[in-house]
């Protein structure tokens, strides 16, 4: 059984290091991509601190709908160019918010949310979800979280089959 190690994140490169061989270990033998995004939202969202919600959102008849996730409930469906994760969909590219409340059209799932990271799931050039991190805290992530998300993206879609 897998068992997810403690990780200090003072020293985030390192941290995204540490995080990255625990998620290879995790993914080991597994192909399966639900299960996959099952298990990728409970180890980030057990070891990065300060997050109220980790998960996935979903393409599915050319909109994001809800995947495997860990935090409050969350919404359903998200049109592609609306909100922060329809805006890193549309423009193909990761999205970094210090403030969702300075955000055009930000959709406020948790009210708490200050602040949040997105990083769209790119396979064979079409987008197939992302990867959404919020946290209760303005400024939480930065271009460190922003790089070692896109490599924790990469190799879950290295890892797992299609949905």
């Amino acid at each position: 059984m897998f068992q997810a190690a403690t990780i200090s994140a003072s020293d985030k490169p390192g941290f995204y290091r540490e995080l990255m061989q625990q998620l290879e270990g995790l993914l080991h033998g597994e192909r399966d991509a639900i299960a996959n995004a099952a298990n990728l939202s409970a180890l980030l969202y057990d070891a990065m601190p300060r997050l109220n919600w980790a998960g996935f959102y979903l393409m599915r008849d050319g909109e994001l709908v809800l995947g495997p996730f860990q935090g409050k409930p969350a919404c359903v469906r998200i049109p592609v160019g609306r909100g922060v994760c329809g805006t890193a969909v549309a423009k193909r590219e990761s999205v970094l918010v210090e403030d969702v409340h300075a955000f055009p059209g930000h959709i406020a799932c948790d009210a708490a949310s200050r602040s949040e990271l997105v990083v769209p799931l790119i396979r064979d050039g079409e987008v197939i979800g992302v990867i959404d991190l919020d946290s209760p805290d303005p400024g939480r992530f930065d271009t460190d979280d922003q790089a070692g998300i896109e490599a924790i993206a990469s190799l879950y879609l290295e890892a797992s089959d299609r949905f």
